[in-house]
């Protein structure tokens, strides 16, 4: 059963993968979609998880992984990726 890699938030598309038995989402595309000064969302990524290790929120630093995926120049490249559950707590933040 083949699934559609791409979630659309706001038509922002937001990449996504099987595995493991979940989705998981690219962190920079959420991000992207969500906040509205998306010039630079890598930077704000960068800030951000920087922002959760020093409030103590560890847990959610260490579940974030990476899975290769479908760059914008075509080539798969490792991207910071969170389950839903994760990722819903990013979005919290």
């Amino acid at each position: 059963m083949q699934k559609n890699k791409l979630a659309i938030f706001e038509e922002k598309e937001i990449r996504r993968e099987w595995y493991k038995d979940e989705w998981y989402f690219s962190v920079i595309d959420v991000i992207e979609a969500l906040v509205e000064n998306n010039n630079r969302p890598r930077k704000y990524w960068s800030d951000l998880k920087q922002k959760l290790i020093s409030e103590g929120f560890i847990e959610v630093s260490e579940k974030i992984g990476q899975l290769k995926m479908l760059a914008k120049d075509g080539k798969m490249r490792l991207t910071d990726v969170a389950d839903t559950k994760t990722m819903l707590r990013i979005i919290q933040t």
